[in-house]
């Protein structure tokens, strides 16, 4: 069964899938095999690695290590065409359709093609849109884009529904890594009443209250980063599974 399936499947019987972006820059050795650990038993569906920027973590090892540590799926979350593995289990084939760079709608996509077609990749085409989130985060800055509107839904409904007519698979709606404001829940429910694909929503989300949120308005997958590199967050990990997987008891 593909990444793709396993996903659509995970919608279909829990009500949304859990995963935790893991940062290359932010793994410790030392721990990893803990937080995966933790991971598993909180409920997790995956994991994405990635970030938009690494400077001191190491991509490749790092995907080794979760892979070593966790039979769950490893997604790749690319933040530039460096950031690929054949130990992965696919990658988010990422186009940022919210902006207007075309490096980023299509020229690091063409760099990057031939690498995952050479590592046998399971390339899940999505569409990236950055939304507002009251500060300018990494992605947009490195991305030379400007986010949506967070007042705008229906930019953003419109942008889901392109990518959607392009034959992507996923929509991604991103605050951006350690965003101030999450995606707004008006949003959230505009673009997901109009597009028949599952919609992902990630940045800013500090609470399982949000979380729940965020499904109950048609969030298909949530994800969160940040907040669990805090290891005294980590307890909260299985609150955040429960309120996401809305299909399942509270105590699983």
């Amino acid at each position: 069964m593909s990444v793709y399936s396993k996903i659509l499947k995970t919608i279909a019987e829990k009500g949304a899938a859990y995963f935790v972006l893991i940062d290359p820059d932010k793994v410790n050795e030392n721990n990893i095999a803990e937080f995966l650990q933790v991971s598993e038993k909180a409920g997790v569906d995956g994991f994405f690695v990635g970030g938009s920027l690494i400077v001191n973590g190491d991509f490749e090892k790092s995907i080794k290590l979760i892979k070593e540590y966790s039979a769950l799926p490893v997604i790749i979350f690319p933040g530039s065409v460096n950031q690929l593995s054949p130990d992965a289990d696919a990658v988010l084939y990422l186009s940022l359709i919210s902006g207007r760079n075309a490096e980023h709608l299509i020229g690091k996509q063409v760099l990057a093609a031939p690498v995952i077609k050479k590592f046998n990749l399971e390339a899940i085409s999505t569409g990236y849109m950055l939304i507002e989130s009251g500060k300018q985060t990494t992605a947009e800055y490195i991305s030379g884009t400007k986010p949506i509107p967070r007042n705008k839904p229906e930019i953003a409904t419109a942008t889901a529904l392109a990518a959607q007519f392009l034959g992507m698979k996923l929509v991604y709606l991103e605050g951006g890594s350690g965003a101030e404001n999450h995606v707004p829940l008006e949003m959230i429910k505009s673009v997901s009443e109009e597009i028949e694909i599952p919609l992902i929503v990630g940045g800013g989300i500090r609470t399982p209250g949000v979380a729940r949120k965020m499904v109950n308005n048609g969030a298909n997958i949530i994800v969160t980063g940040n907040f669990f590199e805090d290891r005294n967050n980590w307890n909260l990990m299985k609150d955040f599974a429960s309120a996401i997987h809305t299909k399942l008891p509270v105590d699983v």
